[in-house]
């Protein structure tokens, strides 16, 4: 989903204005019963304050109050304004229509009476004063109306952004100072907004509702995204009734060593928790027992292996072997850094075909080897590189403080240099895709930072890549109309009057279409994996501690992270975090 500035947002809403049958009372609508939904699914409350400012996330909120006056026992519009004269018109139109009658707040004093007290006293107050509805900084009314709600004891929600605070500023709202408002959770509208990714508004949810309206259809100046469940929904859609394993692809997870056996295990089981049809582990002969013995579902391949226990150079030839059939590779979790292992992991990237997922060890091989990482584009080729800030300082020759110091470009750098769709781990993991896309995911907590996290996370990509996409085909060239009468404007257009030429200039750029395209699908599978990942951890994390989660309680816990992405889905409701 694209982060998108204040100005953008309202160009995608003028936009949706054109579309016959759209008008901004529908899309105030829209929005309010959103905030309703966003309120029912994550507080409890009998009573609710509605604190309103004179534009549109006023209108919004009292849209809420409205559908919310059918389910709590008291519900209060508190607005701030001397009379519905001094709204603006939509805002205007749907305060006259309220069944219950505001509470007008014109004055500092007016929030000392005793029935503004009383609607403070609210279990649940939401915050719909500006948003990124009003210009910084706020006058006297407004400042004291976000200090009431941040004196109130009850739950506060904010409609677009916390009153106070700027939409598009990168920097942690709190940490200026600013008067804004300390929400318990930010539902916001058409999309997300820098500040939903890196103001830390709040430490519960943040969710955004589309409200009917594209934001494709813009631009988008940043050049990012946040992932959401509606980037896991389209990775992973529901299953088709006539489905068979074949169509969930079949992951080759090429990992292990001596006492190392789990990490193997993991990856090849994690890749069959997100859906891979069929997973195979080739590892060293010595650990294929033990491999087997974490999961039945797992099929193994032994490896040749040196002295050390270790895959051995030898193994080069069976792996090409094995790659036959299969849909993706794994490489790297538990391999050692043995230098013949290091030796036949640097061959292996060059050579494999198929999407490859290159972590841990993988990735160590190619400390000093950094340029090696450079692949062709050409189609099935897909690499992704899943460094930690350690792993990412060892390739590029840098210490670990620059990587985190700039991850974001880091991340892009390392995506750009080697040709490769990188996922920078840690706290807001980044996603550098080979389409040029990058992705910012907020799930994920403390309680990954456990051995194996980084063994599931490349199974779950595996995964991701290894499904057959729905209705793919090969680009070919179209066949083209009568162009002879038209030779002049061929040639002004694409340089030649040849039709044979101008058949081969179309079928080179479809081509060239169909490459950035697949790129592009597959980075969305790889940021959704990622997504999943994170919120596997969210929930085991709330279900246990986050001191005692272990990497396969993660993967027990994707079942219901798969619920709550169909959830978002249906509900066209998309949580940048829960």
């Amino acid at each position: 989903m694209r982060v998108l500035n204040s100005e953008e947002i309202l160009q995608a809403e003028r936009e949706a204005l054109t579309r016959p049958g759209s008008s901004g009372e529908l899309l105030i609508q829209a929005a309010g019963y959103a905030v309703t939904q966003f309120c029912l699914a994550h507080f409890k409350f009998a009573s609710v304050a509605v604190v309103c400012g004179k534009g549109k996330p006023g209108s919004q909120g009292m849209v809420a109050a409205e559908s919310l006056h059918q389910m709590a026992k008291e519900v209060f519009v508190l607005v701030l304004a001397q009379s519905v004269d001094e709204l603006e018109p939509d805002t205007a139109t749907i305060c006259s229509r309220l069944s219950m009658e505001p509470l007008w707040i014109s004055s500092e004093s007016d929030f000392e009476s005793a029935a503004v007290r009383e609607a403070l006293q609210a279990e649940l107050i939401i915050d719909a004063i500006a948003g990124a509805d009003k210009k910084l900084p706020f006058g006297p009314l407004e400042k004291k109306a976000i200090d009431a709600i941040n004196e109130a004891f009850g739950t506060v929600v904010s409609v677009d952004v916390p009153s106070g605070v700027d939409p598009d500023d990168n920097a942690p709202a709190h940490h200026t100072e600013q008067d804004a408002v300390f929400a318990h959770g930010v539902i916001t509208f058409v999309a997300p907004k820098a500040a939903h990714v890196f103001g830390e508004l709040t430490s519960g949810p943040i969710a955004v509702s589309e409200i009917g309206v594209q934001p494709a259809l813009v631009s988008n100046q940043n050049q990012m995204q946040v992932i959401t469940g509606q980037e896991a929904g389209i990775a992973f859609p529901p299953r088709a009734q006539d489905a068979h394993k074949g169509d969930f692809g079949h992951v080759l997870v090429i990992a292990g060593s001596l006492g190392k056996a789990g990490a193997a295990a993991m990856a090849g089981l994690a890749a069959l928790r997100t859906g891979a049809g069929l997973v195979t582990v080739a590892c060293p002969k010595s650990i294929l027992t033990s491999v087997t013995g974490f999961a039945p579902e797992l099929m193994t391949e032994w490896l040749p292996e040196n002295e050390d226990a270790c895959i051995a150079l030898a193994a080069e030839r069976k792996l090409r072997q094995l790659m036959d059939g299969k849909d993706a590779v794994v490489l790297g979790p538990g391999l050692s850094r043995n230098a013949e292992t290091q030796e036949l992991v640097r061959r292996v990237v060059a050579e494999c075909p198929l999407p490859l997922v290159l972590d841990a060890d993988g990735l160590n091989a190619f400390a000093g080897h950094y340029e090696e990482l450079k692949r062709s584009n050409s189609e099935g080729a897909f690499l992704v590189l899943t460094p930690h800030p350690g792993e990412a300082a060892r390739l590029l020759g840098a210490p670990i403080q620059d990587i985190q110091a700039g991850r974001l470009e880091m991340a892009r750098r390392i995506s750009g240099e080697t040709g490769s769709c990188v996922v920078l781990k840690g706290w807001r993991t980044i996603v550098a895709g080979l389409s040029g896309e990058t992705w910012i995911n907020m799930t994920g907590n403390p309680a990954l930072a456990k051995g194996g996290s980084g063994d599931v996370l490349s199974g779950m990509i595996a995964a991701a890549l290894a499904r057959r996409p729905i209705g793919a085909s090969s680009a070919q060239a179209p066949a083209l109309p009568e162009f002879q009468q038209k030779k002049s404007w061929m040639h002004e257009i694409y340089g030649t009057d040849s039709m044979e030429k101008l058949r081969e200039a179309l079928a080179r750029q479809l081509q060239q279409n169909a490459l950035q395209s697949s790129a592009f699908l597959k980075d969305i599978s790889v940021a959704a994996a990622v997504h999943l990942h994170g919120m596997a951890g969210d929930i085991a994390r709330d279900e246990l501690h986050e001191n005692t989660v272990l990497a396969s309680e993660v993967m027990e816990s994707l079942s219901e992270a798969f619920h709550q992405v169909e959830l978002q889905m249906e509900r066209g409701l998309f949580y940048l975090q829960r």
